[in-house]
């Protein structure tokens, strides 16, 4: 039998294995672990597999930059700080100690700018490609991590930052010469190659996201799918008015010359920001407090009633999508 999708995968085959109640029958991004009466931990893990997550020749202080700021980034939208994370590395042959140095200094820069600590992991050899994997802890007060649960119709969507930035550096990488089609500078270069080889690190969005988020979810497989996602568990719908969708002034020159390319925008994931859901009558309060935090979210959307996922084009009317996102498995 051939392998389903990755999500009827983790429901057959792993859910049934998730019996805490703190894994959330494995519909989330992270667990959520009662250890005291003041404080939760979270739970989240990611695997980047080189072809896949990153490219081959893609600089190791980058890979490892990268291999814990996607973690962080599910922290954050439940609410929670980085603590402490694991690491597993599955090495191939060609791996030298420079490369794992300079891989190391990566890692170091996010333990700096968030706090987080190495504690253990383990290291092995392989005859396939390079593999990471990191399991990140984090802290939130008790009952107070955002999970996807708990969305109504009537609120809010926002987004925490820009979308499609990653997707358009990946194709930079790969056919350079679209910097000229696309009539970009050299700074838009640099700065989308950057946006898909660094996430951003929003931590400090995390106090936001608690105090207001009635539900939260990363974008990583694609605005429209981790939306949908977000709405399945909460079963509630919703509307995405694409002309609401932040972009950067780099993807704006790309859409001014290229506007069929934003599907692919709103769906090719890489992102790791937070969209979150935010009841109207919280919805000043909350754009107030994350101005004077420094925390940037642009409405994007609204829930609605179930089963109504719409994504409307720049005319108003809805856009069809041909796949709403990234999937391991077709």
């Amino acid at each position: 039998m051939a392998l389903a999708g990755e999500f009827d995968i983790i429901a057959r085959i792993f859910a049934p294995l998730a019996r805490d109640s703190g894994a959330l029958e494995l519909k989330d991004d992270a667990a959520v672990l009662t250890v005291t009466d003041d404080h939760q931990i979270v739970v989240t893990c990611d695997a980047l597999v080189s072809g896949v997550h990153f490219l081959k020749d893609d600089p190791p202080n980058s890979i490892g930059y990268k291999a814990l700021a996607v973690n962080l980034s599910d922290l954050t939208a439940k609410g929670a700080y980085g603590y402490v994370y694991t690491l597993s590395l599955a090495l191939p042959p060609e791996t030298t100690m420079e490369w794992l140095e300079a891989f190391a200094d990566g890692l170091a820069e996010v333990q700096d700018l968030t706090g987080i600590s190495l504690i253990g992991g383990d290291t092995t050899a392989t005859s396939g490609p390079l593999t990471i994997t990191i399991s990140a802890l984090g802290l939130v007060q008790h009952e107070a991590a955002i999970t996807r649960l708990g969305a109504k119709a009537g609120d809010r969507l926002y987004v925490g930052g820009p979308i499609g930035d990653a997707y358009l550096g990946l194709r930079l990488l790969q056919a350079p010469a679209l910097a000229q089609d696309w009539g970009l500078s050299e700074e838009d270069v640099d700065y989308l190659i950057d946006r898909y080889r660094r996430p951003p690190i929003a931590t400090s969005a995390a106090l936001i996201v608690r105090n207001f988020a009635k539900a939260a979810i990363d974008v990583s497989d694609g605005l429209a799918a981790d939306v949908e996602k977000l709405c399945n568990v909460s079963h509630v719908g919703a509307v995405i008015e694409t002309t609401r969708i932040p972009f950067s002034p780099a993807a704006r020159k790309v859409l001014n010359e290229n506007p069929e390319l934003l599907a692919e925008l709103i769906t090719a994931g890489d992102d790791y920001v937070p969209v979150i859901a935010v009841s109207e009558n919280s919805a000043g309060l909350f754009e107030s407090e994350a101005e004077d935090h420094g925390v940037s979210f642009t409405q994007l959307g609204t829930v609605a009633p179930p089963d109504q996922i719409r994504v409307l084009g720049v005319n108003g009317r809805e856009m069809p999508l041909k796949n709403k996102g990234f999937t391991h498995f077709s």
